[in-house]
C-alpha cells in the first residue's frame, strides 16, 4: 500500500513540474494579426 501512495505522490509532483515547465516555455499567447476592414459612416 505504501508503494502505491509513494508512486502516486511522485506522479503528482512530476505532473506539477511538467505543467510549470510548459507554462513557462510553451506558447500560450494568442496569435496576433493586423485586421483592416473598411467602415462606412452615414454622417449627413
Amino acid at each position: 500500500m505504501g508503494r502505491i501512495i509513494k508512486a502516486l505522490v511522485v506522479l503528482v509532483i512530476l505532473g506539477f513540474i511538467g505543467l510549470t515547465v510548459f507554462a513557462y516555455l510553451g506558447d500560450l499567447g494568442p496569435q496576433q494579426s493586423e485586421v483592416k476592414k473598411p467602415v462606412v459612416l452615414n454622417a449627413d
